[in-house]
């Protein structure tokens, strides 16, 4: 019988469910591939950089992700990721850069997220339409690829249809924001290297060991992963790439980032950065151990099949008149169906600047000794949402929503940004409704 690493590295889709997981196997060798593109990068960076004084990034999940923790990693106060559809956010950013000297990164695998494809047309209103600000990063015959070309984006980069977002770190989707970034991308490419060749090992190996440590909590009922808190935001990464992953047929991972890690349910999910080059590394290590938990598990951690039930739910209420979020429950209530086992996740549709203000609920959702999670919609429904809905039944969610304020209009839309994120609210709460979850919905303001 072959290893774990062996099979891994033959494309062997029985080590899973063997049923595809060969085809999304991109990722295992994508530096190779990068690689090359060094100098094409730089340059495209060095003239970005000496136009432009700022760059946002338009993205969900996978495509922004890693682009933020980079962004933490490496302290670069002038790229910026924009993955919320909140009005205020929108125009708090806006207010934050000179547009005339703004460069816009669309970046979208499938090239047809509404989030992104919405910030695309907004922002490209605001610029008059100049091609030249604008660059994608997407898989070869999108929607966007063909959208870029037409009107004539500065650069198109293509993404590798044989990897998934959420294992999208190291190809363009991250090394892209990298290099604008002004990061030494042939110096982070080569660590990440070493530690590719470091998971081909049969011994020693990174990545499975971690995999495995993490699988065979899980079989002991540590599914909860306390993934240390750390300056770079890892775990905001970390977390899709487990969740999603994981999370299916009643099965999963938990992440659970800056929560202690002392409990019978929990394990630690250790950070191993010290140089902020080390973050190549430790993406890839987590990759491959995600891939070798879901082997543990037996699933197949490259399929998300139920993120759509929030999407369908969001298109359904979209179609109707606009929503009102009305409270339903209460914590007390929720908190008081805690069994063991159980974790609290507070799902916030709310401007980013107010997430402080879900402290007073987190601590309140300790008292109770259950593992709390949080996550900005409608950024969770791209991360955590498939272990919401496809994962064990052991969550209390807790929806929390604010007043979205002014309406901010969507070119090209019969709908605005804030009646998008009241729709993905009320869709997701819908569909967790559908499962069986058990769900509130409070407002920010009552707290």
């Amino acid at each position: 019988m072959s290893s774990i690493p062996e099979r891994i590295w033959a494309y062997d889709a029985s080590l899973w469910t063997d049923s595809g997981e060969d085809r999304w196997l991109g990722w295992l060798d994508v530096v190779t591939r990068v690689q090359p593109h060094v100098d094409e990068l730089n340059a495209f960076a060095e003239s970005a950089t000496d136009q432009f004084d700022d760059c946002v990034l338009l993205g969900m999940g996978g495509s922004s992700l890693a682009p933020e923790v980079l962004r933490r990693t490496f302290e670069v106060e002038s790229f910026h990721v924009l993955d919320t559809t909140h009005p205020e956010a929108i125009r708090r950013l806006e207010r934050s850069v000179d547009l005339e000297r703004t460069l816009f990164v669309v970046s979208s695998k499938s090239g047809s997220t509404i989030e992104t494809r919405s910030h695309l047309e907004y922002f490209w209103e605001r610029t008059g339409g100049n091609g030249p600000q604008f660059a994608a990063v997407t898989d070869p015959g999108s929607e966007l690829e063909q959208l870029a070309n037409a009107r004539g984006f500065r650069a198109t980069f293509g993404g590798e249809p044989e990897i998934g977002g959420r294992y999208s770190a190291l190809s363009m989707f991250g090394i892209v924001p990298a290099a604008l970034m002004g990061v030494d991308v042939g110096r982070f490419l080569q660590v990440a290297a070493e530690m590719t060749l470091a998971c081909r090992d049969l011994d020693g190996n990174p990545g499975l060991e971690l995999g495995l440590r993490l699988g065979e909590g899980w079989k002991a009922g540590r599914d909860k992963i306390c993934i240390d808190e750390t300056a770079t935001g890892f775990g905001l990464w970390a977390e899709q790439l487990l969740a999603e992953s994981t999370g299916k047929q009643g099965k999963g991972l938990v992440p659970a980032p800056g929560e202690p890690h002392v409990g019978p349910d929990r394990q630690r999910g250790e950070v191993e950065i010290t140089d902020p080059y080390d973050l190549a590394g430790e993406l890839y290590r987590w990759e491959f151990a995600t891939a070798v938990a879901g082997h543990v598990l037996g699933i197949d951690p490259f399929d998300q099949p139920d993120v759509q039930a929030a999407k369908d739910k969001t298109s359904e209420v979209l179609a109707r008149d606009d929503v009102a979020l009305h409270p339903v429950g209460s914590v007390d209530e929720l908190l008081a169906q805690a069994r063991t086992g159980d974790y609290v996740a507070i799902q916030a549709f709310i401007d980013p600047a107010r997430e402080d203000e879900l402290q007073l609920i987190m601590a309140q959702a300790r008292e109770i000794g259950c593992v709390v999670t949080s996550g900005l919609g409608p950024r969770y429904l791209h991360s955590t949402g498939q272990l919401h809905k496809g994962g064990p039944n052991t969550g209390l969610f807790v929806q929390v929503v604010d007043e979205t304020g002014d309406e901010l209009s969507i070119p090209g839309r019969d709908f605005g940004f804030g009646r998008l994120l009241r729709a993905q609210a009320a869709g997701d709460f819908a569909a967790l409704e559908e499962r069986g979850r058990r769900a509130i919905r409070i407002r920010l303001e009552d707290l």
